[in-house]
């Protein structure tokens, strides 16, 4: 599967307010199931004295995949392709590789 093809399947499950124009919802979304992965890093530390099983990578697994649907329908909702993001990603990413700068701050770096 490809991100697009995530994108189209995932919109068909999406149910929320004002759907087609509401990019505030899955934002708010996304903020929440960030905060989930955190905490699930947090409590493993916590209470697992940071030992990583098979069974826990696949709760954090599950949160994951909430986080790429939040994205597919902020996507969504601006009409932008998943894949597009995808490939612009990369492109900045290998760029900054290239140019040697990975490390620094800035988005334009």
């Amino acid at each position: 599967m490809n991100f697009d093809e995530y994108q189209k399947k995932s919109r068909e499950t999406a149910q929320y307010p004002d759907i087609g124009k509401n990019y505030l919802y899955p934002v708010l979304g996304l903020c929440g199931e960030s905060g989930e992965v955190a905490e699930k890093f947090k409590k493993l530390i916590r209470d697992k004295n940071n030992i990583l099983t098979d069974d826990y990578k696949a709760e954090i697994k599950k949160e994951l995949g909430d986080i790429i649907w939040y994205i597919a329908q902020i996507a969504t909702e601006l009409g932008i392709s998943f894949d597009d993001i995808a490939e612009t990603n990369i492109e900045k990413i290998m760029s900054r590789m290239e140019r040697s700068k990975i490390n620094g701050n800035g988005d334009n770096r």
